[in-house]
């Protein structure tokens, strides 16, 4: 568990650039925290402690803001940006490598019993307010774009965008036009539909004009 949380500081300061030391991460990063507390709950967890395992889970939601469930799987090196409103669910089995944001959900549709959380492969990106729904899997080396709804299995290498989110990028080939996405460049499917519905309009005056 000592060199799972070693790891778990040395991710964050791999990838944030704000990190400025070690003990700074560790002491003061809700992410870092709110992880370190999930593995002592899952511990008791899976030995059958469960009101103990809550009593931890619910403390850590407190403190942090993010709200894990302690029968959760999490692998190794996961960050956790800012992560405030963050919600994991029961099932839900995250990989190694994941960069979470904040505001993310990674819950279920109320239909499923058993499995009912999604599966996030390895060196996954899921970016802010994005809702990953479903007992699915997000494929290894994917990103969500901020904002998206994912509710049904994304392929390895994939990014989706939109609400229901779709695959707009696979193996470093556009599916569709887009421009290069990060948290901030994201095609608005709303704006394309309807610019779609104007065209279309125009094409039906046009059509009605010539007769």
């Amino acid at each position: 568990m000592f060199k799972r949380m070693i790891e778990d500081v040395n991710a964050v300061r791999d990838r944030d650039p704000a990190a400025k030391s070690f003990w700074e991460v560790f002491l003061l990063y809700p992410g870092v925290k709110a992880i370190r507390m999930h593995r002592r709950a899952h511990f008791y967890y899976k030995h059958g402690l469960m009101f103990l395992a809550r009593y931890v889970s619910q403390r850590a939601a407190r403190i942090t803001g993010i709200e894990i469930h302690p029968g959760a799987t999490i692998g190794r090196r996961l960050v956790i940006d800012h992560g405030t409103g963050i919600v994991i669910g029961e099932t839900t089995e995250i990989g190694d490598d994941v960069l979470i944001y904040q505001g993310v959900t990674l819950g279920g549709t109320g239909k499923d019993t058993g499995k009912r959380h999604p599966t996030i492969g390895n060196n996954v990106m899921i970016s802010a307010g994005a809702k990953v729904l479903g007992p699915f899997k997000i494929g290894d080396n994917s990103r969500v774009a901020a904002g998206a709804v994912v509710l049904e299995e994304v392929p390895p290498n994939s990014t989706v965008v939109g609400v229901p989110a779709r695959v707009v990028r696979q193996d470093g080939k556009k599916i569709e036009a887009s421009k290069t996405l990060d948290q901030i460049n994201i095609p608005d499917p709303v704006k394309q539909k309807m610019e779609s519905l104007e065209n279309r309009i125009l094409e039906l005056e046009k059509l009605i004009g010539d007769k």
